[in-house]
């Protein structure tokens, strides 16, 4: 019988816990919190104590849902970072909890690892198709913006990020500047489909290697609208489509300038994109297009893996548990990136 884990995920403001039989997805429960909107971003204090709302009622149905028990429970994963510290902390804490009460090893998991394992969950009556090694993910958040070789389940080799903010954090900017909301990324994907993305120019960055930034397009957008505005108070409202869409068609342009770039020099032409702006759908057009021009085999997750979720966790966790590589109970969660091993 194969290896059942439980994984769970806080590392922000999505409560999710998942239940995996191998490779296979039995369940992938999530609560998401709308706490935050009003105030335009997450915020932090809030967020952990609407993970310790959750966690329970999240985990409870997750086991529910797959239709075991907890001892039936191989092993928890768990997301020990990056993220929100206050976030990490109640995810560690109920994973040790949980692990002590039923005496079953942990598993600490890296949250960005478990994006980029994602294409290899599978799911049952499904086509289940997953890259093969090596293979390049393109890995876009709020928090994170990297190009990463996977050589195997365990290596993975970052060739190129962000040297200031991150993609997810412009749309989000974007879209507070424009009134348009949080979060701002569905806002702007959904604006863009209907506006011109040829209409309005924005500077682009001239970054070394495969690094990338977005603070200098942000502020390029900051002094457009703060220009035209000048002339004419509505002129937001009356573009906001073509604003969304030129803007969203930079930062593909971005995105894929450098991603292009990282495929000529590696010479991989499996290509894996996860984290929260791979769920945008412009990038997920460019990707497949270039993908057929350029002979490149792509690999796009389905909507549900792109947010943080459990089940991403718990297919890391599985590599990890069958290399024996376990967690001990004293591990502390680790916020920042440039901490993680």
């Amino acid at each position: 019988m194969s290896e059942i884990i439980l994984g769970i995920e806080s590392s922000c403001d999505d409560t999710s816990a998942a239940v995996l039989q191998g490779e296979y997805l039995l369940s992938n429960v999530m609560a998401s919190q709308e706490v935050h909107r009003k105030y335009g971003g997450v915020v932090p204090e809030l967020a952990s104590r609407a993970h310790q709302q959750n966690i329970l009622p999240v985990v409870n149905q997750a086991i529910a849902e797959a239709g075991i028990t907890l001892d039936d429970v191989d092993a928890i994963a768990y997301t020990r970072g990056p993220g929100l510290l206050g976030s990490l902390l109640v995810g560690t804490s109920f994973a040790k909890g949980l692990a002590i009460s039923i005496n079953k090893p942990m598993v600490d998991v890296n949250h960005l690892q478990g994006h980029i394992l994602s294409p290899f969950i599978k799911q049952l009556d499904k086509e289940n198709i997953h890259p093969s090694f090596p293979y390049l993910t393109l890995l876009v958040s709020g928090g994170h913006t990297q190009i990463v070789k996977v050589n195997s389940y365990m290596e993975f080799e970052v060739l190129g990020s962000t040297i200031d903010d991150a993609v997810g954090e412009a749309f989000d900017k974007c879209a507070k500047m424009m009134g348009l909301g949080y979060p701002g990324g569905p806002v702007i994907d959904k604006l863009a489909k209907i506006g011109d993305p040829n209409k309005f120019k924005f500077s682009k960055p001239h970054i070394a290697g495969l690094d990338y930034s977005f603070s200098g397009i942000k502020t390029s957008l900051l002094y457009f609208l703060r220009d035209m505005l000048k002339e004419n108070e509505n002129f937001i409202e009356e573009n906001k489509a073509d604003i969304c869409a030129s803007f969203q068609k930079h930062l593909i342009d971005i995105l894929m300038d450098k991603l292009i770039k990282a495929v000529k020099q590696t010479g991989i032409r499996q290509i894996s994109i996860g984290g929260g702006v791979s769920a945008n759908s412009g990038l997920r057009n460019a990707i497949v297009s270039e993908g057929e021009k350029r002979g490149w085999t792509t690999f796009i997750p389905e909507f549900k893996f792109t947010t943080d979720n459990a089940a991403m966790i718990a297919i890391s966790g599985l590599c990890k548990y069958r290399e024996g590589i376990l967690c001990s109970l004293d591990a502390a969660p680790i916020s920042r990136i440039e901490d993680m091993k």
